[in-house]
């Protein structure tokens, strides 16, 4: 369930926006809201995702709350997907020399039609 979470979490350009600010320093709810175009609420319910998702933990300090980053959950989405990159990568890498293959040998047949054509179509034009 964490990882459906995370990557909800970090499906959004807004939230990682976010993160991206709190991987630089932790930073007040306020202070976060500030460089968005969108209202403190807003801005606090795409906390609450990253909260719920484990990215950000919150801690108060007298009227402030201060929102830090936690990368953790990130890492196992991480090796989650290095798992499964073998799979992609061979599949692309199988698509490339098909791809290639494909063309090297369409390219080497449409060359020799066109060599094999040429004297036949002298041959004929000679004949006629």
């Amino acid at each position: 369930m964490t990882l459906d979470r995370v990557f909800g979490a970090i499906s959004d350009p807004t939230r990682r926006e976010i993160l991206l600010r709190l991987s630089r320093s932790d930073e007040r709810v306020t202070d976060v809201a500030s460089h968005f175009s969108m209202s403190l609420n807003s801005v606090s319910k795409h906390v609450r995702v990253l909260e719920g998702a484990g990215l950000v933990t919150r801690s108060v300090q007298g009227r402030n709350h201060v929102l830090s980053l936690n990368a953790a959950p990130m890492a196992e989405a991480a090796a989650w997907m290095e798992f499964y990159r073998e799979f992609w990568t061979d599949r692309l890498a199988a698509l490339d020399r098909f791809v290639t293959g494909a063309a090297a040998t369409g390219a080497a047949t449409a060359g020799s039609e066109a060599i094999g054509a040429s004297p036949a179509g002298t041959a004929e034009a000679a004949s006629e």
